[in-house]
C-alpha cells in the first residue's frame, strides 16, 4: 500500500494531468487533454490567409506576367496586320553621251502606293485579332493554373501544420504514458514490457514528426515560389479555410466549362483565325493595283519639274497557280484541325467534369465519415481502454493500439479534407471558375 501511494506522489509531481484514483494509485491522463498554454503561446502570431496568397501569386508570379506580355505582343500585331504596304520612292539619274559619275541627263523621281482594295489586310487583322485574343485566354489559363497550383501548395501546408499538431498532441501523451507505465513498473503493478513498448511507440512519433517536417518545409518551398519569394522565407501560421458544402450541379458546371474553359476558348479563336487566313487565301488570287508617280527634271532646267507620268501596275497571281492552290488548301486543313480539335476538347471536358465530380463525392464522403463516425468511435474506444487500464482491467498494449488507432483515424480525416479542397481547387481550375459555387470572376 505504500508503495502505491508512493508511486501516486511521482506521478502528481511529474506528469501533468495525471488523476489519482481513491487507493492512490497511478490513472493515466485524459486523450482529449489541450494543448498547454505555452505551446499556444509559441505559435507565429502573423497568420497567413489563402486571399492573401492568391493576391500576391497573381499580382508577383513571372509566368504570369511572361503570359501577359505575350498577349500584349500579339494585340499589337493587329494594326500592324492590318496596315497599308509602306509607300515606295526613288530617283532614276540618267546619263546621255557621258559616262561620268557626277554629271547627267535628268532626274526621273518616281513615288508608288499598293492600293488594298482586296482587303487582303483587313483579313489578317482580323486573323491576328482572333490570335490575340487565344493568348488572353492562355493568360487566363495561366491564371487559373497558378491560383490552382498555390491553393494546393496553401492546403498542403495548412494539412502539414495540422499534423504536426496531431503528433506533439500525440507525443505529449505517449510521454505520459511512458512514464505512468515506468512508475507502475517500479511500483511492481506493471510488467517491463509496458515501459518498453512505451518508450518504442514515442520513437516510432518522433520518426513520424521528421517526415512531417519534411513535407511541411517541402509546401513552404512551393508555395514561397509560386509568390516569387525566396524558398525559404519565413511564412505565418496558416488559417483555417472554409469548408465548401458538397452541393455542385454537374449540369450547371458543365455548361459553364463548355463556355469559360481557357482550353476550349483557345481552340474557338484558333477556329476564327484560320477562317481568316482562308480568306486571305481566296483573296490572294484578286491583285491590288499599285498606282505610280514619275516626274523629271532636266539638267540646266533648274529645280523645277519639266515632265511627269502616271501609272497603275498589277501583279499576275494566275500565272502561279500551284502556289496560291496549295495555300488556299493549307489554309483549309488548318481550320479543319482546330474545328476537330475543338470537337474533342467538347468531348474531353464533359468527361473531366464527371470526374472531378466522382472524386470530389468520394473525398467528401470520406471526410465526413471521419468526421462524424470514424474519429468519435475512436476517441471513444481510447477513453474506455485508459479507464480499463487505471483499473487494470485492459492492458498496456490495447491502450497504446487504440491511441495508435486515434492517431491514424484523425490524421486521416485531416487529410481526406486536404484531398477534398484540393479536388475542390482542381475542379474550378479546369472549369474556369474561381469560386466553389461555380461562377467566374
Amino acid at each position: 500500500m505504500k508503495q502505491k501511494i508512493y508511486a501516486a506522489l511521482i506521478i502528481v509531481s511529474c506528469v501533468s494531468g495525471i488523476e489519482a484514483d481513491a487507493d492512490g494509485a497511478a490513472s493515466l491522463p485524459n486523450a482529449e487533454a489541450k494543448t498547454d498554454a505555452s505551446d499556444v503561446a509559441s505559435l507565429p502570431t502573423n497568420s497567413l490567409t489563402l486571399e492573401s496568397v492568391l493576391a500576391e501569386v497573381i499580382a508577383n508570379n513571372p509566368n504570369l506576367k511572361a503570359a501577359r506580355a505575350n498577349w500584349q505582343a500579339m494585340e499589337l500585331r493587329v494594326s500592324q496586320e492590318g496596315a497599308w504596304a509602306d509607300p515606295r520612292m526613288g530617283v532614276d539619274v540618267e546619263r546621255s553621251g557621258t559616262t561620268r559619275f557626277f554629271t547627267f541627263t535628268d532626274n526621273e523621281w518616281t513615288i508608288s502606293q499598293e492600293l488594298p482594295l482586296s482587303g487582303k489586310n483587313r483579313r489578317r487583322a482580323k486573323a491576328a485579332g482572333a490570335e490575340a485574343a487565344a493568348a488572353f485566354a492562355q493568360v487566363d489559363r495561366r491564371r487559373l493554373e497558378l491560383v490552382r497550383e498555390a491553393r494546393v501548395a496553401f492546403y498542403n501546408l495548412l494539412n502539414g501544420q495540422k499534423q504536426i499538431e496531431l503528433n506533439e498532441k500525440n507525443a505529449e501523451l505517449l510521454k505520459q504514458f511512458s512514464e505512468i507505465t515506468r512508475v507502475k513498473y517500479e511500483a511492481g503493478t506493471r510488467m517491463q514490457s509496458d515501459v518498453l513498448m512505451a518508450q518504442t511507440e514515442l520513437l516510432r512519433n518522433q520518426e513520424a514528426r521528421r517526415d512531417l517536417d519534411r513535407q511541411l518545409a517541402e509546401a513552404q518551398y512551393r508555395l514561397n515560389v509560386l509568390m516569387n519569394r525566396k524558398p525559404d522565407a519565413p511564412l505565418g501560421h496558416t488559417e483555417i479555410v472554409a469548408i465548401p458544402p458538397f452541393n455542385y450541379d454537374a449540369q450547371a458546371i458543365e455548361g459553364h466549362a463548355l463556355v469559360h474553359r481557357p482550353e476550349l476558348r483557345v481552340t474557338i479563336q484558333k477556329i476564327a483565325a484560320a477562317s481568316a487566313r482562308q480568306d486571305v487565301a481566296k483573296r490572294a488570287w484578286i491583285p491590288d493595283p499599285e498606282l505610280r508617280v514619275e516626274a523629271r527634271q532636266f539638267n540646266g532646267g533648274g529645280a523645277r519639274i519639266q515632265e511627269y507620268d502616271t501609272g497603275i501596275f498589277f501583279s499576275f497571281p494566275w500565272f502561279n497557280r500551284r502556289k496560291y492552290r496549295a495555300g488556299l488548301e493549307e489554309a483549309k486543313k488548318n481550320r479543319e484541325s482546330a474545328e476537330y480539335e475543338l470537337a474533342a476538347l467538347e468531348a474531353e471536358t464533359r468527361g473531366l467534369v464527371r470526374e472531378h465530380m466522382k472524386r470530389i463525392e468520394t473525398l467528401h464522403h470520406h471526410y465526413t465519415l471521419f468526421r462524424d463516425s470514424v474519429v468519435p468511435l475512436a476517441r471513444q474506444s481510447v477513453e474506455a481502454t485508459r479507464i480499463g487500464y487505471n483499473g487494470d482491467k485492459a492492458t498496456f498494449l490495447e491502450l497504446i493500439t487504440a491511441q495508435r488507432a486515434l492517431q491514424e483515424v484523425e490524421a486521416m480525416q485531416q487529410q481526406h479534407l486536404t484531398d477534398y479542397l484540393k479536388a475542390v481547387a482542381e475542379l474550378e481550375a479546369m472549369a474556369g471558375t474561381e469560386g466553389a459555387t461555380g461562377e467566374r470572376k
